[in-house]
């Protein structure tokens, strides 16, 4: 015999509850079948609703009653046929007049008790699964409807009722053995030896379906609902988690004990010591094969799932009074549980100083005044301290029976919470070697839950989380190198690089499980407007572990939220030049707050665009060197004008082909002006580890004065027409010194000018062409011999490959 357990979810329309009498025709085919039911979805929330507005004296509860009466008949109506609905219409009226006349009672009274909740609720199962049966009669199904409570009998604990199994599982077996037909069974209620009617608890229904398969020995025990099987994580926040195939009784009430919805300890333990399996599967997709929960334990993986729990308070109890005092963990157990307050994790220190319990935030207060009172003395002698409470966390278990005596799984789990920058409450291991659990800040909980579920079931490949501000030209370029490096990166160096934040100046767009950069989606009207605190707010809404902020902009607003952005544990890549070039102390600051809350900040494309410049500078000064003087040719726009301007073309036109070309500003202005290599050396500057100031750089401007103040770039280039012949002229007096003309930045004696220079044959700036970069280091070490950096150091391709290399210098990082 198979017994089928189907939940509130499962017949909560009739569209539903079709696709329920589908799997029930089906398995009819090749076994004896039982199936439990529990309430239609949402009734039992709303009699509890109805119950506490009576008990109010709100007379709105008898609305609330019919809608729920009226819901029922719908259900008549669509479920059996008119010819057969009489008899099941009057069944359902006076259930709903027996409801009535409880709920004038609980409102004329203004109490209810758990004895007159149990009977209240009850009516959900006893309504949902007559109606079930004959509607399955209906079919053409022979069906026996059983009320659970002529056969499950229980003490008297209204609420949560414990069940006489010796005299349920006689009273199971009697009533199968002499009634045919498909038993129809209502779930979660049960009675005492008096007839009075109980129910019992938390996934009660499951429970019922649990204690008829132990009683008639069933094959198998399958629990339909609204999944497809135990998860590995919590979907709505692991957007990665999948289904666990195969769970022991072990795992899966470990599992269940932290969190896991879908199946509850009690209900196993009927079926577990039959050593019954159960299935837990998807009613809306039955062909997938859902978790099996059985006596085996596979040994295929490390852990078989990370469960959570929200709303968690730490109790911390401290003081000497509690070093080597015989029985103060007795005396706090023993007042807690006679305040009714439940331990969920027990952490100690080995020197006895303190010892922490986890709880549910709803019981913190009375567990402290609890345990207040129990060491009331002790308190006031100062041998013990004030209980203290801890509010606002979580906790989380990694749960699987393969971690007994194989070493590696707690250092996994807290290598992934440190990398993530998630900071440990509490830890807890049992010496089952079953499950290690720990208390976290529960704003830290969607980011541990995936780190460690990338750690434990996606290890194969480290997942870097991208969002990406600025889709112009450098940022498209970005989308297209990860799209074809993508499956390269997962083989060769198992980094998978996932794009979910998209946003340009006018709209932004994200997408959970990340973009196809097959297609790159283009954004538009149909998307989000922009909005830099909102966009910033859902990268940390989503709180993806491994998260980068990728910004490809020259925005100052940008910039200026790396605060925020790094605060929130979110590493960034940038070639905006904005932040590290403001002032001295912000960008130290920057740098710091990096540090302590371990992100990279990477900006290696701030200068040179791809060439390893700030990495390598940073590298030299980490090993010990000094930097004595820093000669730089930073512009590629600029060294394409004054290496182009020596094949005789006027400066006006060479200007206007860098332009063209791409090489400057959309006004090449900016580039004249020399302020964008007046930022590059201050940056340079910095990373050599001296104090400078963008104020105290000399800059000398390649824009004539008549030409600053241009009302349009046209009129920019036909005023520069005037100076064509002064530009000439410097192009002469160089030549004729046999020198080249070229426009750098020097640092020297703490000191940084940039300006253009009339350089001899020999210095190596005088070999560069086209828009490439040059920088020269003179260190103590690189003292009579230069160490020379060259290449192109302008266009959105190599600037794009350089923002690319530090996004996946990050994943590198992450996987050490």
């Amino acid at each position: 015999m198979k017994i089928l357990k189907f939940g509130g979810s499962s017949v909560a329309s009739t569209e539903n509850i079709q696709l329920v009498f589908d799997i029930i025709k089906d398995k009819l085919k090749t076994h004896e079948v039982c199936v439990v039911f529990s309430a239609f979805g949402g009734v039992t929330e709303s009699l509890l609703e109805i119950a506490e507005l009576a008990k109010k004296g709100d007379q709105t509860y008898r609305v609330l009653l019919q809608t729920l009466e009226e819901k029922h008949m719908t259900l008549v109506r669509e479920l059996i046929p008119v010819h057969q609905q009489s008899m099941v219409m009057t069944y359902v009226k006076v259930r709903f007049n027996e409801l009535e006349d409880l709920f004038h009672g609980i409102f004329l009274i203004k109490e209810s008790s758990p004895r007159t909740m149990d009977y209240v609720v009850s009516f959900g199962e006893r309504l949902s699964t007559f109606m079930l049966a004959e509607s399955l009669k209906a079919h053409g199904i022979e069906t026996q409807f059983l009320d659970a409570r002529e056969v499950i009998k229980t003490n008297s604990r209204f609420g949560q009722a414990k069940v006489d199994f010796e005299t349920s599982n006689k009273l199971i077996h009697d009533f199968f053995k002499n009634h045919e037909g498909l038993k129809v069974v209502t779930g979660f209620v049960a009675s005492t030896e008096k007839g009075e009617t109980t129910t019992l608890g938390r996934s009660g229904s499951d429970y019922t379906a649990s204690i008829l398969a132990a009683a008639l020995d069933a094959e198998d025990l399958e629990i339909w609902t609204d999944v497809s099987g135990v998860l590995t994580a919590d979907p709505n926040l692991v957007y990665t988690s999948f289904t666990i195939p195969e769970l022991s009784y072990n795992e899966a009430m470990e599992l269940s004990h932290f969190g896991a919805k879908v199946i509850f300890p009690a209900t196993m333990q009927p079926a577990m010591r039959n050593n019954i399996p159960i299935y837990i599967k998807n009613t809306f997709e039955p062909k997938k094969s859902g978790t099996l929960i059985n006596g085996e334990v596979n040994r295929k993986s490390l852990i078989k799932g990370i469960s959570s729990m929200s709303n968690i308070s730490m109790v911390t109890v401290s003081g000497t009074g509690l070093i080597e005092s015989i029985g103060s963990s007795s005396r706090i157990f023993r007042a807690l549980a006679e305040a009714k307050v439940n331990i969920l994790l027990i952490s100690q220190a080995s020197s006895e100083h303190s010892i922490c319990l986890a709880i549910k935030t709803g019981e913190a207060e009375i567990a402290k005044e609890a345990i207040e009172e129990e060491y009331h003395y002790e308190i006031k002698s100062g041998d013990m301290e004030q209980v203290t409470l801890r509010h606002d966390l979580a906790t989380i278990a990694v749960v699987g029976e393969n971690m007994k005596q194989n070493p590696g799984a707690a250092g996994r789990m807290f290598r992934a919470l440190g990398r993530n920058n998630i900071n440990v409450a509490a830890i807890a291991q049992g010496s089952s070697e079953l499950n290690i659990s720990a208390v976290i800040s529960h704003q830290d909980l969607q980011k541990a839950l995936n780190a460690l579920h990338e750690a434990f079931f996606l290890s194969e490949n480290k997942v870097l989380h991208v969002f990406l501000i600025g889709t112009g030209l450098i940022g498209k370029a970005l989308l297209g190198m990860i799209y074809k490096r993508q499956e390269k990166l997962k083989q060769s160096s198992e980094l998978d690089i996932q794009v979910h934040g998209l946003a340009n100046s006018r709209f932004m767009a994200f997408h959970e499980d990340g973009f196809d950069l097959a297609n790159p989606h283009e954004l538009s009207s149909n998307d989000d407007k922009m909005d830099l605190e909102k966009f910033i707010q859902q990268v940390e809404d989503m709180n993806f572990s491994n998260s980068v902020l990728v910004d490809c902009t020259a925005s100052q607003q940008v910039a200026d939220a790396y605060e925020r952005i790094l605060q929130g544990k979110i590493a960034i890549v940038t070639p905006n030049k904005k932040a590290n070039s403001s002032s001295l102390e912000s960008y130290l600051g920057l740098k710091k707050l990096a540090r302590k809350r371990g992100v990279k900040f990477l900006y290696e494309t701030n200068v040179a665009a791809g060439l390893p410049v700030i990495s390598t500078l940073q590298d030299l000064m980490l090993s010990g060197d000094n930097v004595i003087k820093i000669e730089a040719v930073l512009s590629g726009s600029m060294n394409y004008i004054y290496s182009e301007l020596e094949n005789g073309a006027p400066f006006s036109k060479v200007v206007r082909q860098a332009k063209e070309k791409g090489y400057t500003e959309p006004d090449p202005r900016d580039d004249l002006s020399g302020m964008d290599v007046a930022r590059k050396i201050l940056i340079l500057g910095r990373e050599a580890e001296k104090d400078l100031e963008f104020d105290s750089i000399e800059v000398q401007s390649m824009v004539p004065e008549d030409c600053q103040d241009a009302k349009s770039v046209e009129e920019f280039f036909e005023k520069l027409k005037s100076h064509d012949e002064h530009f000439s002229k410097l192009l002469k007096e160089a030549k004729d010194k046999n020198e080249k003309l070229r426009f750098m930045a020097t640092l020297e004696d703490g000191k940084a000018k940039v300006g253009l220079n009339s350089l001899p044959q020999t210095h190596p700036f005088s070999s560069l062409k086209g828009s490439d970069n040059m920088i020269l280091l003179t260190t103590e070490r690189y003292h009579d011999f230069p160490m020379i950096i060259r290449g192109p150091g302008a266009g959105a391709d190599v600037t794009a490959a350089g923002v690319f290399a530090d996004v996946i210098r990050i994943g590198n990082y992450t996987r050490e």
